[in-house]
C-alpha cells in the first residue's frame, strides 16, 4: 500500500480508537467543577443558582452558642468533610414574635449562620467586592434572610454576604454576673457580627469575594451596629467603607444604665438573688428569653443594643465622630423623609387609637414637651395628631441626629448622604388602612435594594428608582465612591455647604434644605 494511504489509515484507526475511549469513559479530561459547591475553612458547603446568581443559604460562621457558650464570644463551628447543603435558610435567632417580621419561621439558639449571594461572574481568579448586610429590629427581632438579594448582587455585579446574631437577652443582657471570658459584658450579638466579619475576611474569596474589598452596611439596628463597629477595637480591619440607613447612633446605653435595666429584667425572670443570677439565667429555656433588655424607648418603640463603656465597645461612637478613636472610611448615609408614621401607623392599629398628642410627646421627650408642641403645632398638620407626632420623632431622633453624624464623619473621610423621599413607597396592607399617610417611612427604602414581599410590588416608576438606588450602592461598594455614570451626580457632603442626594421616583435630585426641613437648628438647642 503508497506510503499517503497507509498514514491516511493510522489517522483513522487513531480517531476510531480515541471516540471508543471517550464513548466508554476511558477519558482523561479533567471534570468541569460545580459551581454550586464552595469549601470554606470549616468544610464544603453546596449552595444553589438563580438568575445570575449562585446563593448559599445557613453558613456557620460559628458555633452554636448553646450551653456553657450562651452569653460567651463566639467560637469558630465545629468542621465538617461531607458536603453540607446550603440551599435553604439557615434558623433564625430566639427572638419575639410577637411582632416577627417573618412569621412561621423556626427560631433557635443555634443561629449563627450567614447567607452568601455571589455573581455567576465572580471567582477566586476575577473577585469581585463584598457588602455584608447587618439586619435591622431594634436588635429584637429580624433575620438574615428576609433580605433577598439576587437583583443587587446579579445587577450590580457585587457579593453581598447576609448575617444572624444573638438578639435581644441572649445578645445584649449586661448582668453584672454574666461578665463573659474577655471581660466584655452585653455584646455578645456584636462579638456574633465581628465573628461573621472574620468569616468573610478567611472565607469570602472562595466564593469570589475581595476580602480586601468589604463594606459593612445596616439599616436601624443594623446602622447603629455600623456606628459601633466604626469605634469597636476588634472590627478594626474588617472593612474599608460603611453604609448607615436610617440609623440614631446616639440611641444606645451606656453600661451602668444597661447593668441596671439588665439586673431588673432578671429579676423579673425569678433571677434576683446576685449570687445565684448567673447559674439562673444559663439554666432558663431559651423561650423565657425571647424579649430583651429594653435599654433605649422611641415612643412606644424599644431598642435593645450593644452596652458602651465596654471592653468591646469603649466609647460612644455619635460622641466620638468628630474627634476621637473611629474608623476613618468612607460612608454612605442617611435617613427616609418621614421615618416615623409606619410606627405611629403600628400603634395606631394596635390600640385603634392614638393618645392625646401632649401625652404621646411627654412619653417620648419628657419635660421637653411643651415646648416641642409648640415648634410643632397640631394646626401646622391639619389637626393630625399622628402626623404632627411622627415629624417631632422623624426630626428629633433620626433625621436631625443622623445629620450631625454625617457632618462630624465628613471632617474625616470622604461622605455621601442621602434622604429617601418616596412618599408613595409600598407599605402592607393593614397600614394602608390608617387614616393618615405613612409617607417615605422607617425601612420602606429596603425592598428598592432586595427582594421583600409583604407589600404590593413596586411600579414601573419605583422600579426605575430601585434600579437607580442599587447602581449607586453597589457603585459605592465597588469604588469607595457612588459615582454611577449615567446618573444624577451625587455629591460628598461638605458640612460648610450641606448637599445630599433625594432619592425620588420622576427623577433623584440634589437638595441643600434638609435641615432646615427637619428643623435641626431647633433640635441643636434642645441638646
Amino acid at each position: 500500500m503508497p506510503a499517503g494511504p497507509v498514514r491516511a489509515a493510522i489517522r483513522y484507526a487513531a480517531a476510531l480508537l480515541m471516540t471508543v475511549l471517550l464513548a466508554s469513559g476511558c477519558s482523561r479530561a479533567t471534570p468541569v467543577a460545580d459551581p454550586a459547591v464552595v469549601t470554606t475553612e470549616s468544610g464544603p458547603v453546596r449552595g444553589s443558582t438563580g438568575p445570575g446568581v449562585r446563593i448559599f443559604e445557613g453558613v456557620p460562621y460559628a458555633a452554636a452558642p448553646v450551653g456553657p457558650l450562651r452569653w460567651q464570644p463566639p467560637v469558630a463551628p465545629v468542621s465538617w468533610t461531607a458536603v453540607r447543603d446550603a440551599t435553604k435558610p439557615g434558623s433564625r435567632c430566639i427572638q419575639d414574635t410577637r411582632v416577627d417580621p417573618d412569621y412561621g419561621r423556626e427560631t433557635s439558639e443555634d443561629c449563627l449562620n450567614l447567607t452568601v449571594w455571589a455573581p455567576n461572574g465572580a471567582t477566586p481568579d476575577s473577585p469581585r467586592p463584598v457588602m455584608v448586610w447587618i439586619h435591622g429590629g431594634g436588635f429584637l427581632n429580624g433575620s438574615s434572610d428576609i433580605y433577598k438579594s439576587t437583583r443587587l448582587a446579579g445587577r450590580g455585579d457585587i457579593v453581598v454576604v447576609t448575617i444572624n446574631y444573638r438578639l435581644g437577652a441572649l445578645g445584649f443582657l449586661a448582668h453584672p454576673a454574666l461578665e463573659a471570658r474577655d471581660g466584655d459584658r452585653g455584646n455578645y450579638g456584636l462579638a456574633d457580627q465581628q465573628a461573621a466579619l472574620r468569616w468573610v475576611r478567611d472565607n469570602i474569596a472562595a466564593f469570589g469575594g475581595d476580602p480586601a474589598k468589604v463594606t459593612i452596611a445596616g439599616e436601624s439596628a443594623g446602622a447603629i451596629s455600623v456606628c459601633d463597629h466604626l469605634v469597636a477595637p476588634e472590627s478594626n480591619g474588617l472593612f474599608r467603607a460603611a453604609i448607615m440607613q436610617s440609623g440614631p447612633c446616639s440611641s444606645q446605653a451606656d453600661l451602668p444604665a444597661a447593668e441596671r435595666i439588665s439586673t431588673a429584667y432578671a429579676a423579673g425572670k425569678g433571677c434576683g438573688d446576685p449570687a445565684s443570677a448567673r447559674r439562673c439565667l444559663n439554666a432558663l429555656p431559651a423561650d423565657r428569653l425571647r424579649d430583651g433588655p429594653p435599654y433605649v424607648r422611641i415612643g412606644a418603640n424599644i431598642l435593645s443594643g450593644p452596652v458602651i463603656g465596654t471592653p468591646r465597645l469603649p466609647v460612644a461612637p455619635a460622641t466620638v465622630a468628630h474627634r476621637g478613636p473611629i474608623v476613618r472610611v468612607p460612608t454612605l448615609i442617611g435617613t427616609t423623609a418621614d421615618e416615623f408614621t409606619l410606627s405611629v401607623a403600628i400603634s395606631y392599629l394596635r390600640n385603634e387609637r392614638l393618645a392625646p398628642y401632649r401625652t404621646l410627646l411627654e412619653n417620648t421627650f419628657g419635660a421637653e414637651a411643651p415646648v416641642i408642641a409648640a415648634r410643632y403645632p397640631l394646626q401646622r398638620y391639619g389637626g393630625s395628631t399622628a402626623l404632627a407626632y411622627a415629624a417631632t420623632v422623624t426630626d428629633g431622633v433620626f433625621a436631625c441626629p443622623v445629620d450631625v453624624m454625617a457632618a462630624d464623619l465628613a471632617g474625616r473621610a470622604p461622605v455621601y448622604a442621602y434622604e429617601f423621599n418616596d412618599r408613595s413607597a409600598p407599605v402592607a396592607e393593614p397600614i394602608r388602612r390608617v387614616p393618615f399617610p405613612i409617607g417615605a417611612a422607617h425601612a420602606l427604602e429596603l425592598r428598592y435594594l432586595f427582594d421583600m414581599g409583604g407589600a404590593p410590588p413596586l411600579d414601573p416608576a419605583q422600579r426605575e428608582l430601585s434600579e437607580e438606588m442599587i447602581a449607586y450602592w453597589s457603585r459605592f461598594v465597588t469604588t469607595g465612591a457612588p459615582d454611577m455614570p449615567g446618573l444624577i451626580e451625587w455629591p460628598e457632603l461638605n458640612p460648610e455647604r450641606p448637599q445630599r442626594l433625594t432619592l425620588q421616583t420622576g427623577g433623584s435630585t440634589v437638595t441643600s434644605d434638609f435641615a432646615e426641613r427637619h428643623q435641626c437648628a431647633f433640635w441643636a438647642s434642645r441638646g
